[in-house]
């Protein structure tokens, strides 16, 4: 092996090694107040929720920092929502043509798939969560699903991290917040969770 061989990969390893140590100083030498300004400025730069651990990577801050960050942008108001694929800046707008409706279902655990499939197969988003609980009243949870791919990562998130999704605090019993076209998209919708046995429907 001749030196002109090896020559390449060392200046590769140094210059990203130079790269990394440089990264470090940038960021380890901007203040709180400007790395919350930088967060912010990514989350309003794309309308897909960012994780934490993403910003984390980029701002070059353990996941922890950001969860601090998040709160404290929250605390002062910013519009900040967590999903479970990261957090979202909210608009507070409508969009054009867009139709809010509540839906009331009732499953076990092996229901949220086939419930969450009910609405994006038929055009619709599930924007959050709702149930009723006896001592804190409601408790919400954002979604934000659009596609069985979002459905998928939301059930498989749930099942790896072993947590007890909100209706099971209320014998399966929520509500849901979800975003349609039309009109004709939320009746397919509720015919779809009638046919699933799973739209919640006077006794």
């Amino acid at each position: 092996m001749n030196g002109a061989s090896i020559t390449p990969l060392r200046g590769d390893f140094f210059k990203r090694l130079w790269y990394d140590n440089r990264k470090e100083r940038v960021w380890s030498a901007v203040n709180p107040t400007q790395r919350r300004e930088q967060i912010l400025k990514i989350l309003k730069s794309g309308d897909s929720p960012v994780s934490a651990g993403v910003l984390a990577g980029e701002l070059n801050v353990s996941r922890q920092v950001i969860v601090g960050d998040i709160a404290l942008l929250r605390a002062a108001n910013q519009p900040i929502t967590a999903t479970p694929r990261g957090y979202l800046l909210e608009s507070g707008e409508v969009r054009p043509g867009e139709l809010l409706r509540t839906v009331a279902c009732r499953h076990d655990r092996e229901g949220i798939a086939r419930e969450l499939y009910a609405a994006v197969d038929n055009g619709c988003g599930v924007l959050d969560v709702i149930v009723e609980h006896a001592v804190y009243g409601q408790i919400s949870g954002r979604l934000q699903i659009f596609s069985r791919f979002d459905a998928d990562d939301f059930v498989r998130k749930l099942e790896k991290s072993r947590s007890l999704p909100l209706c099971d605090l209320t014998g399966g019993v929520h509500l849901h917040t979800i975003s349609c076209p039309n009109e004709d998209a939320y009746r397919r919708v509720l015919e779809k969770l009638k046919q699933e046995n799973i739209l919640f429907e006077r006794e």
